[in-house]
């Protein structure tokens, strides 16, 4: 419940604690605040023990974690239905990143190994476009339209 309060918070807790409510009081302000945490935890197991009940046993391995986002997703990752873990094996991305580049770079995917040339795998900027076909229109181009 307090995972992030440090030492030095501490502390400074329970002397402002001491100089609120005063050492004579204070035995019985944390008397009270522990059976109060104790009746609200209670009164949330029997809520959710209803709502098991009311449920019915479809809903048996109903877990309320379930409901935080993060945790609902996890769980359903980690299931091996989907066949996410083969997938997630399969994926090398040290070759994909390794195509990729020899696609920005203008290689082969094959030659990539070998030297490409006297260029170096650099694509020649200088050079001009080719000129259009005899009719004077552009070439079709399917993916365009």
């Amino acid at each position: 419940m307090f995972n992030d309060i440090g030492p030095l918070e501490l502390v400074t807790l329970i002397v402002l604690a001491v100089l609120v409510f005063g050492p004579d009081k204070l035995p019985k302000v944390i008397q009270d605040v522990t059976r109060t945490i104790r009746k609200i935890r209670d009164f949330s197991e029997s809520a959710k023990q209803d709502i098991r009940q009311e449920l019915g046993p479809e809903f048996k391995d109903f877990e309320f974690e379930d409901l935080n986002p993060k945790a609902f997703i996890r769980k359903q990752l980690d299931n091996d239905d989907l066949g996410l873990k083969e997938i997630r094996n399969g994926f090398d991305l040290k070759k994909e990143m390794a195509e990729v580049t020899d696609a920005v770079h203008g290689r082969d995917a094959d030659s990539s190994s070998s030297s490409s040339g006297s260029t170096g795998g650099r694509v020649d900027m200088t050079k001009k476009p080719e000129a259009p076909a005899a009719d004077g229109r552009p070439p079709f181009d399917a993916d365009a339209t």
